[in-house]
């Protein structure tokens, strides 16, 4: 409450309490979005950190007279009374009829692009991710990452709600955790280190301590590729789990996982849902099929003949993901038991068949989102495992403690955040659904 002219006013109310002071005065505080001049009166759309709030100017509704300085993107304090009506079907609708307009700040130039439109029309993405802190500003560019706030907030509270830790690992390690050369180099002092591609050293190592963890954070990719699913930084979601029985324990931890997220969108997020048109998928169970059915299904029903025996090319997760879609009515395909020869070092191979892995990916509406499987546990079977793929051990040793000093078996998993957020929005560029994009051309702004 604050004291204006004498009167007790409600400060700073938000769009949704307005149902709260219908009738009553009420202080807001926001962006001019649009303004609407018309004869007699004016419309002043007021955008707040989630909504547009329609206010209304009339001479009539106090002493409060128009000043000319108002222009968009000016930061203002507006009091004014709630008043509600009833739309063409029916529903109840607020708007502010304008007592006063304080304003706060006068932007210094025009901007460099319409924001206060639905969407960002006929612009390129490229400037649109040139002019990001600007194009944000937009109701359904913001939309985006409200909705990937959702996502987020959904990983974590789920997992809480499952005895998971929440921790923090480093991001600058001294070697890569997935080997090979896609790794960025960093001097520290003198010496070679790198940049963390994933927190899965660490969290191996914390499931000795805690038996559950997760970490939401950015992990870094030296690869070359220009195209619309790849970054070189990006949010990794990962959690790990002790004491499995085995790796299907982290896919049935994974569907309820994303149940949860999708349901706290649809209760919590809808608004922004409905302005980006999402669709959000319903999850019963999740269908299941091996690598090399999967490969077989590809040759025969698709007719595809694959170039890479090892992994999936772009093409095939698009035709499994049609193939789940008809077959299963889902959205989702676990994919499992990957070649080893296409696994890192610290993946279980599958007893009963060596030349393949206790893993799996997730794929969603035929995109691979999700990497994980079960881990190898025994210190003697992981130095080997080392050995085999020409690593040196002992410069691992403080990885291998966990191995050395008793580990239970476990594994875990790793959620592209930006990934499933474009997938679930229909997008067809990760950037899109990137904040501010890290790739081989982009490090502003």
């Amino acid at each position: 409450m604050e004291q204006i002219n004498g009167k007790l006013i409600n400060e700073n109310v938000a769009f949704e309490d307005f149902k709260n002071y219908d009738g009553q005065e009420v202080t807001i505080s926001g962006y001019v979005h649009r303004i609407r001049e018309m004869t007699g009166f004016a419309f002043v759309i007021i955008r707040t950190k989630r909504d547009l709030i329609q206010c209304v100017y009339a001479p009539e509704f106090s002493s409060y007279r128009w000043d000319d300085r108002l222009r968009e993107e000016a930061c203002v304090k507006v009091l004014g009374k709630v008043v509600s009506s009833l739309d063409a079907k029916g529903n109840q609708r607020f708007e502010l009829q304008i007592h006063d307009v304080t304003i706060l700040s006068l932007p210094a130039e025009d901007l460099p692009i319409v924001i206060n439109k639905k969407q960002l029309d006929n612009i390129q993405l490229s400037t649109i991710l040139d002019l990001r802190p600007i194009a944000l500003r937009n109701p359904k560019e913001r939309a985006i990452f409200k909705i990937q706030e959702g996502i987020a907030r959904g990983f974590r509270e789920f997992l809480l709600s499952q005895d998971f830790t929440e921790i923090r690992s480093p991001k600058i390690n001294f070697a890569g955790a997935e080997g090979g050369t896609n790794v960025f180099k960093l001097d520290y002092f003198g010496k070679q280190v790198y940049l963390a591609q994933s927190p899965q050293l660490y969290k191996q190592a914390l499931v000795g301590v805690y038996e559950r963890v997760f970490e939401i954070a950015p992990v870094f990719r030296a690869e070359h590729h220009d195209t619309s699913r790849h970054l070189n930084e990006y949010i990794s979601m990962d959690f790990e789990m002790g004491f499995i029985n085995d790796f299907r324990d982290i896919m049935n931890m994974e569907t309820g996982l994303l149940k949860y997220i999708f349901n706290l969108l649809k209760k919590e997020y809808s608004a922004e849902l409905e302005l980006l048109h999402a669709v959000v998928p319903e999850i019963d169970t999740i269908p299941c099929m091996k690598f090399m059915d999967a490969k077989e299904l590809l040759m025969k029903k698709f007719k595809y003949n694959p170039t890479d025996m090892k992994d999936f090319d772009p093409q095939e997760e698009e035709m499994l993901g049609k193939y789940a879609k008809k077959e299963f009515n889902s959205d989702f395909i676990f994919i499992t038991h990957y070649p080893s020869k296409k696994r890192p070092f610290y993946t279980m191979d599958d007893p009963e068949d060596p030349e393949y892995t206790l893993s799996f990916d997730l794929l969603f509406r035929g995109l691979e989102i999700t990497s994980g499987g079960q881990r190898v546990h025994d210190y003697k079977a992981q130095v080997d495992k080392m050995i085999k793929c020409g690593m040196d051990p002992e410069q691992f040793e403080t990885y291998l403690m966990l191995h050395k000093y008793g580990a239970p078996p476990h594994g875990g998993l790793g959620l592209g955040l930006e990934r499933l957020t474009m997938h679930l929005l229909g997008f067809k560029n990760v950037r899109e659904a990137t904040m501010f994009p890290r790739d081989i051309n982009r490090v502003t702004p």
